[in-house]
């Protein structure tokens, strides 16, 4: 008999561990998407380019004032300079047409293309570094894709909301199935737990072992999750080797302890509100 039932405790252990860990899989994974699709965006933002056309005739030297003024700027992530030569000849590698023999002249100024930092990559910013820009007494011109970068940060927006909604709505359906998991398995000590209480056990002393292993299988899910998510970020990488680039060991660990934290708070509250419930109960209710 005392076999019997220490079996089917473990089971029940088992599939307490098994549910969680595929819960902490599907979440592991989500979040994995969720800091790529943040580099991805900072990336997308970071391709939004300003163009300063230069005055013809500044000097070298101011150029260069200019420039290093400009990597020094808090909105600038890099920025190149581009003479009047070649200005021309990327004009001339696309047009594949001589314009400066039919004109006898390049008429073409130089400039700086500045490479702006994502959290700058918006109509608002833009405009103020445009007019900063513009006091500049180096700079005629100062230009930039104000619909294309529009319509970029309306997209990414709505990229972002459909991802959180679908977060929300993955992250609740999986606290619903580990509570439910782990209220099954409470239920099934609930004639255990009551006769605890009826030779006089506390609450907290009839607590604490429950929760101690609510806290053990957590982390145990926790681990089978992280081989299963790891598995396939290494197979998904050994097809994709591009992958590799977009996540490093800080995003590793991240990852990691965002699924250890997840098995260990999920477990341990659903484990506390199921035995919540089977604390007050009557003796007369456990049979329903």
């Amino acid at each position: 008999m005392a076999k019997s039932i220490a079996h089917r405790f473990r089971s029940t252990s088992l599939i307490t561990i098994v549910s969680i860990s595929l819960v902490l899989f599907i979440l592991g994974l989500l979040a994995l998407l969720i800091i790529d699709a943040q580099k991805i965006t900072r990336d997308v933002k970071e391709t939004a380019d300003v163009e300063v056309f230069l005055y013809s005739g500044t000097k070298d030297a101011d150029v260069a004032k200019l420039q290093k003024m400009l990597d020094a700027s808090d909105f600038v992530k890099s920025t190149a300079y581009i003479s009047k030569d070649s200005a021309a000849k990327q004009l001339q590698s696309v047009d594949k047409e001589d314009f400066i023999g039919l004109l006898g002249y390049n008429p073409l100024p130089a400039s700086i293309n500045i490479h702006v930092k994502a959290d700058f990559a918006n109509a608002d910013s833009l405009a103020a570094i445009e007019q900063r820009l513009s006091h500049y007494p180096q700079v005629k011109e100062v230009v930039y894709q104000k619909s294309l970068i529009k319509m970029m940060n309306e997209n990414l927006k709505k990229i972002t909301f459909i991802m959180l909604g679908f977060s929300v709505l993955l992250l609740l359906v999986s606290l619903t199935l580990i509570n439910n998991t782990i209220r099954l398995t409470v239920y099934s000590k609930r004639f255990l737990i009551k006769t605890m209480q009826l030779v006089g056990a506390t609450q907290p002393f009839i607590r604490r072992p429950f929760m101690w292993k609510g806290v053990r299988n957590g982390l145990v899910a926790a681990a089978i999750a992280l081989l299963m998510i790891f598995g396939v970020i290494h197979m998904a990488q050994s097809q994709l080797p591009d992958l590799s680039e977009m996540n490093d060991v800080n995003t590793y660990f991240t990852l990691a302890g965002t699924v250890i934290l997840l098995g260990i708070v999920l477990s341990w509250l659903s484990t506390y509100f199921a035995l919540r419930r089977y604390l007050r109960l009557r003796a007369d209710d456990l049979y329903f």
